[in-house]
């Protein structure tokens, strides 16, 4: 009588996969990350607790026309005070317009975009960057990104279309706010104090990445 003996058989692990396993979970443990991450959304979420409502910033009866340069100078001010999230949000509500029209540009700037985080701001210091079986250090990394970002954005359309984009939506707010009658506007001082254009989103999560990228060079 002969019996026979299964084997386990069991294919050997991808390298490519175990090398995508170990870099993912470097990436997520990445204090940086955790930090930015935790910031940003903490951030946003206090931006958006200091959004006007938005029938107040079309209100059509309190458009009127500026008596002079210098009031319109002082109204932009004031109604960029008081709407300055929801001029923020406008803004890149245009820039998303613009890039989404442009499916090439936007692919560039996310492939941009995903190389710093990916290659540099977010990866471990411990965790080298090997291509073609060459280990680049840091200040390779660095320099790669830095002329590979100065070529999209001032030898391509990415950075025209950048601008172009930044610069219709400057044009709406500013418009907006020289012929925005702020008289029935209430600023506070808190309002005062935080009118700097990224001020809402500040905080732990820019100083988190800027440490980090500082901690490198």
């Amino acid at each position: 009588m002969s019996s026979s003996q299964n084997l386990p058989i069991s294919d050997p692990p991808s390298s490519a996969t175990g090398n995508t396993t170990t870099w993912s979970s470097t990436i997520s443990a990445t204090p940086a990350l955790r930090a930015f991450i935790a910031g940003l959304t903490e951030s946003t979420r206090r931006a958006f607790t200091r959004r006007r409502p938005w029938y107040e910033l079309i209100d059509r009866t309190a458009f009127s026309k500026p008596e002079s340069l210098t009031d319109a100078t002082s109204r932009i001010r004031k109604n960029y005070n008081y709407f300055r999230v929801n001029y923020i949000a406008l803004l890149s509500v245009v820039l998303a317009f613009c890039l989404l029209s442009h499916p090439f540009s936007l692919l560039t700037i996310v492939s941009l975009a995903g190389a710093w985080l990916l290659l540099y701001i977010f990866r471990a210091p411990d965790q080298p960057v090997v291509i073609g079986g060459r280990t680049f250090s840091d200040r390779e990394i660095l320099g790669i990104l830095v002329t590979l970002t100065v070529f999209v954005v001032f030898l391509t359309s990415v950075g025209s279309l950048l601008m172009s984009a930044t610069l219709i939506g400057v044009g709406i707010i500013c418009v907006h706010g020289a012929f925005r009658d702020p008289e029935d506007l209430f600023l506070d001082d808190q309002d005062v104090a935080g009118a700097g254009l990224l001020s809402s989103f500040s905080g732990a999560a820019t100083s988190a990445a800027v440490a980090d990228v500082m901690a490198r060079v």
